[in-house]
């Protein structure tokens, strides 16, 4: 009987495996290049948001559980439609807020993961320098602007997702027996990363490259299983293409290129995305914006030899291997969407930039890779240069990396390699705006209009600033220039409605915001600055409608809520005016014009006491509210405390010279507080005849603040005159109360002593 062979040490129990110690090995690499990373993006960590990073990153007004399932349903909701994408910056803006380390560990985390994912597929594929491979796409300087933008959490997540989706296809293609469950995990890995960025749709023609470069054809057992990727990918790419034309723009007269000029656009970007890859110098956040024109002869040259390279690499293939050829057909193909083919926001400034070839590099890489271990493994001495290479593009990314601390570095430094860049001049203008440096702004706004006189947007953002300066005239002018421009910006009218409401023309405001309705009838501010025109204009039911249409879209802006609870306490609904204070105090605690109106709604329920902290709160942010100031001012009286009442009258009335009920409140203080000293009979006497001129003379409130005013400087005799013809104007108006006040003041007037109010 023959005895059973032991097994081989390696499979004895506790001896790991050859596979098992390369995965582990792997697994050290994979934290050293880790390392390696975050170390070479030290500069971006902290990076504050740039460019679009706002509209990516989620919104205060997203951030609840009725917001994430808008960011599902609602394609309007975010930048773009990317749900699992915009479902992580949810997360993450509850996890860190605003605190951007978090967003950019993130990437790099993501980014990391993908290098390990690319090793494990090379790996399967026994590609040799897979390890080089990845690092040099990982380490690449091409890479930063997916890496440090945190907006690119669209690359580096959909990036996981391809390659984890590739890995197991991988393993379910050349499982003996295919397994369902590996097919349909690779399938929803392929869905969530098409969720997270459409681009990564060409990934089952990339499968179908690899088993060409493996067997040498392609069978319909390699492409009956991959349908349903390509429907999945073709079906997300026609959907992304259309939300870019409808809700961001990808369209407009830069966008009007016949195939043949679309052919020439793919062709320079193909030499030009490959041409980064070889020499990484002069990267920039955004590249010049070629002219395309088929009347130029040389313009079909790089379209040319692009075919020329493929027919060479077609025909060398038995001589030198598919690896060439298959490479070179990944890097276009991957790089497919963003050629020119299809139109894609980005391509309103330049018809290239370097995230566009974040996936698209590892074929280049891998071959690059693959070459540099055939010509080593015959010239030892070149060993070393390989480590050279990685370190320089370590201190690259280092060094590009720092253009992404802030949105003004940003832009500094793209106008210094790219002067002509019309949309960094119109950035930057709007940074420099935002920390009030207006007259620089208004500068670059200009520089941007001088390059691109079309740029509406410019000019909007120079309108905006000439409004800020109070010069509103020239700034409908430029609205008006940018409306004609581009006639289907809403955000323009917007504009145009505010500068005129600004110049009280009402009815021409709202006829703008009407239109911005009519382009986008989702534009919250529109709806709103609608409802505060119409409130303007007295038509206060109309005003309510519009407000509650601006809080259907936005719920949580103070502002809009504010207007709501004024619209309401107009209408008399006073109670529910004070339930939207309230709320947008919520919201803002801080909000000026919430605390002023909740002040004086409470005022106007005899809630004084309740009121004068909101009163207080409202003049903090708004001391040129004379109605707060005057209110005020009564109660302080009421209080006994006159002289800051007085001051209250005083400012109040500085601030509305000709208000007739300004003039009668001070006057009144001026002659009858109970502080001598503080009294004015000569003023209290010349505010009192204005007060009742404006009046025509025949509102008894007024002449009996004038009978005080002429007692307190001495002139009994026109006191008691025109004391007498107010009482008789009270008891011929039934004012009851006011005419029995005038009984006792006569009676003072006439015994010659003047009239003291009581607190």
């Amino acid at each position: 009987m023959n005895r059973a062979s032991p097994p081989p040490a390696s499979l004895k129990a506790g001896n790991p495996t050859p596979a098992d110690v390369q995965f582990r090995r792997d697994g050290w690499i994979a934290l050293l290049l880790a390392a390696l990373l975050f170390i070479a993006y030290q500069p971006a960590w902290h990076g504050k948001p740039i460019w679009d990073d706002d509209a990516h990153l989620t919104r205060e007004a997203l951030r609840s559980w009725s917001g994430l399932g808008r960011i599902w349903v609602d394609l309007s909701a975010t930048q773009q439609y990317y749900p699992i994408t915009h479902s992580v910056f949810w997360i993450q803006s509850h996890l860190w807020g605003d605190a951007f380390f978090g967003y950019h560990a993130l990437n790099l985390l993501l980014h990391a993961l993908s290098a390990w994912l690319l090793v494990r597929i090379f790996r399967r594929l026994e590609l040799r320098g897979g390890w080089l491979a990845a690092a040099l796409w990982a380490l690449h300087p091409v890479q930063v602007e997916s890496v440090a933008w945190m907006t690119e959490l669209k690359n580096t997540l959909s990036g996981v997702f391809y390659l984890g989706s590739a890995l197991l296809y991988l393993r379910y293609d050349a499982a003996a027996k295919r397994s369902a469950a590996g097919y349909l995990a690779a399938l929803g890995l392929f869905l969530l990363g098409l969720w997270s960025k459409s681009v990564i749709a060409t990934l089952p023609a990339a499968l179908l490259l690899i088993f060409y470069w493996k067997r040498g054809r392609i069978t319909v057992r390699d492409i009956r299983p991959l349908l349903p990727f390509f429907g999945l990918g073709i079906a997300s790419g026609l959907f992304t293409a259309w939300v870019e034309r409808t809700y961001i723009g990808a369209e407009g007269s830069g966008f009007h290129l016949s195939w043949l000029e679309r052919c020439l656009v793919a062709g320079r970007a193909f030499w030009f995305y490959l041409g980064k890859l070889a020499w990484p110098g002069h990267l920039v956040f955004v590249y010049p914006r070629w002219e395309i024109s088929a009347a130029e002869g040389w313009e079909f040259v790089p379209p040319l030899l692009v075919l020329l390279l493929l027919a060479v690499l077609f025909s060398q293939r038995t001589r030198w291997g598919r690896g060439p050829l298959v490479a070179v057909l990944y890097f276009a193909g991957t790089l497919f969407p963003a050629l020119g083919f299809i139109n894609v926001y980005p391509f309103r400034y330049s018809w290239v930039a370097d995230h566009f070839q974040y996936l698209a590099s590892i074929g280049p890489c891998a071959l690059v890779a693959a070459g540099y271990v055939w010509v080593v493994h015959r010239f030892r001495p070149f060993a070393v240069a390989m480590g050279l290479l990685l370190a320089g593009f370590a201190g690259l990314t280092f060094r590009q990396s720092a253009m992404y601390s802030d949105i003004e570095t940003l832009w500094r430094t793209t106008i210094a390699k790219n002067p002509q860049c019309w949309m960094a001049h119109n950035n930057l203008g709007i940074a420099l705006g935002a920390r009030g440096l207006t007259r620089e702004a208004m500068a670059e706004f200009r520089e941007a209009i001088r390059i691109y006189p079309a740029y509406a947007e410019a000019r909007n953002n120079l309108g905006l600033a000439l409004i800020n300066q109070g010069e509103v005239a020239e700034a409908i002018a430029l609205f008006e220039e940018a409306a004609r421009l581009d006639p289907a910006n809403a955000g323009t009218h917007n504009n145009l409605g505010n500068a005129y409401f600004q110049s009280r023309r009402m009815e021409e405001a709202v006829a703008h915001y009407r239109e911005a309705l009519r382009l986008n009838p989702l534009l919250a501010d529109a709806h709103a600055n609608l409802g505060l025109a119409l409130l303007r204009l007295g038509k206060m039911e109309e005003s309510l409608a519009c407000f509650d249409a601006a809080l259907r879209i936005n719920p949580a802006n103070a502002d809009t809520r504010s207007n709501l609870g004024l619209a309401l306490t107009r209408l008399g609904r006073t109670e529910e005016g004070i339930v939207q204070y309230r709320t947008a105090l919520q919201i803002n605690p801080n909000h000026g014009d919430a605390h002023g109106n909740l002040g004086l709604a409470l005022l106007q329920l005899g809630c004084a006491q309740e009121a004068q902290p909101y009163l207080v709160a409202g003049l903090d942010a708004n001391p040129a509210h004379a109605e707060l100031h005057a209110s005020l001012s009564l109660l302080l009286l009421q209080q006994g405390r006159s002289q800051e009442a007085i001051d209250h009258a005083r400012k109040a009335l500085e601030i509305r010279p000709d208000n007739a009920p300004y003039q009668n409140n001070l006057a009144w203080m001026l002659a009858t507080v109970p502080e001598r000293s503080l009294r004015e009979g000569a003023k209290a006497v010349e505010l009192a005849l204005q007060a009742s001129r404006a009046s025509g003379g025949n509102d008894p409130s007024d002449l009996d603040t004038l009978a005080a005013a002429y007692a307190e400087s001495g002139d009994f005799e026109k006191a008691v005159e025109t004391a007498q013809r107010a009482l008789k104007l009270a008891q011929e108006q039934g004012k009851t109360d006011l005419a029995q006040s005038l009984r006792r003041a006569l009676s003072l007037y006439e015994a010659h002593s003047a009239f003291t109010a009581s607190p």
